[in-house]
């Protein structure tokens, strides 16, 4: 499913020049998109690596450090001291969903995240990182046990309670995958509906509301993320390592 978009000119481009060289392929919207959030997220990894500073920081240099002491307080306050250790994947997932969801701002793009291929990526790849590092914590048979084995419920009704926990988790790939994708979808389908009607001026405050509703699921995702971590790695009072 993808979002529904006027033609955008930098993909009509790349394509006319892959045809160009003789390649019979077209490459999507949506994957275009990807690859730019891609380069310009290595390019500014690359502009600052150069230009690292302990005396005098440049202002990129500081913007940068502010997004990484805020995504590491955000993994701290749900996740206590570990939380730090996570910020690469989750970290990574935080920017190019923000930058996904705001690039449908930009007049001539729109926003990767507005095709569900992309979202689903995203929680696919966080769900599968989460279930990592439980058996990473708990070990491969003491993790798969916690789906079945729960304090205070009845042995025989273990293999009930598997099937529960498995769909339960299941469940949170389509949860995480619709949320984001109905958001950035539904907002792209009324600013292209209103702008049929009247356009220029009234799709205006839509597309501001984007400019909130896009920081705000990328947060959400980040959070539930750090939710996810901290119930796949919990340890208990005692020292104890236990999953849920």
């Amino acid at each position: 499913m993808e979002a529904i978009e006027h033609p955008s000119p930098l993909v009509a481009i790349i394509n006319a020049l892959i045809a160009s060289l003789g390649i019979h392929a077209e490459i999507p919207d949506h994957m275009v998109y990807v690859g730019l959030i891609t380069l310009f997220i290595l390019f500014i990894g690359l502009a600052i690596r150069s230009r690292l500073s302990v005396d005098r920081p440049g202002t990129l240099q500081i913007v940068l450090e502010d997004l990484v002491s805020f995504l590491v307080g955000v993994l701290e306050d749900n996740m206590g001291p570990k939380g730090r250790q996570f910020l690469p994947l989750l970290g990574t997932l935080f920017v190019f969903i923000l930058i996904g969801n705001l690039m449908g701002q930009i007049p001539g793009l729109g926003s990767p995240t507005s095709n569900i291929n992309v979202p689903f990526a995203c929680a696919i790849s966080l769900w599968l990182y989460y279930h990592y590092q439980g058996v990473r914590a708990h070990g491969i048979l003491s993790y798969i046990k916690h789906f079945a084995v729960m304090p205070g419920v009845p042995i025989a009704l273990a293999p009930m309670i598997f099937i529960i926990e498995i769909i339960s988790h299941v469940s949170r790939v389509l949860s995480l995958t619709l949320r984001l994708f109905g958001n950035i979808f539904g907002e792209h389908l009324v600013v292209l509906i209103l702008a049929s009607i009247v356009p220029f001026v009234v799709p205006v405050p839509i597309q501001f509301l984007g400019l909130i509703v896009g920081p705000l699921q990328a947060f959400i995702f980040l959070t539930l993320g750090a939710i996810y971590l901290t119930a796949a790695t919990h340890v208990d009072d005692h020292g104890h390592e236990h999953a849920h």
